[in-house]
């Protein structure tokens, strides 16, 4: 079964990871940075050997997002940024494993993901982990 982590952030992760002090965050060094990176690139290389590794994708900054919705029964377009705090997607991982609990298991090696020393997480961590619909059956509760 294939499942995807979805891995989620805001204007301000972007704004930090590009070296810019955002709303009390400061910015990242470049080398904490490329420690993410390297982290990243490691936990990728892993799902490949296992065999477990379908796609992988990060996301550009809120700032280059267009939200659509309908108002009135009209679609409106709204430009990012969005407000600061707002969470967006930022990336995902599409795993094929035997279970939800291994796909499980590979999301959370996230959370072991470096940060700079003493960085505090202002928002509390998450990833999603959901199941691929392969059929329209499958999308039925």
């Amino acid at each position: 079964m294939k499942y995807m982590i979805m891995l989620y952030g805001s204007q301000q992760d972007y704004d930090v990871l590009a070296g810019k002090d955002a709303d009390g965050k400061p910015a990242w060094a470049a080398q904490d940075v490329a420690r993410m990176h390297e982290f990243m690139g490691a936990w990728n290389q892993g799902l490949v050997e296992s065999g477990e590794f379908v796609d992988a994708q990060g996301l550009t900054a809120p700032v280059h997002a267009r939200r659509i919705r309908l108002q009135d029964g009209v679609p409106v377009v709204t430009d990012g940024p969005y407000p600061e705090t707002q969470e967006v997607l930022a990336g995902y991982t599409v795993v094929e494993c035997e279970s939800f609990d291994r796909a499980t298991e590979i999301a959370a090696h996230l959370a072991n993901t470096p940060r700079p020393e003493g960085a505090a997480l202002e928002h509390e961590w998450y990833v999603d982990v959901r199941p691929i619909a392969d059929s329209h059956a499958e999308l039925e509760l």
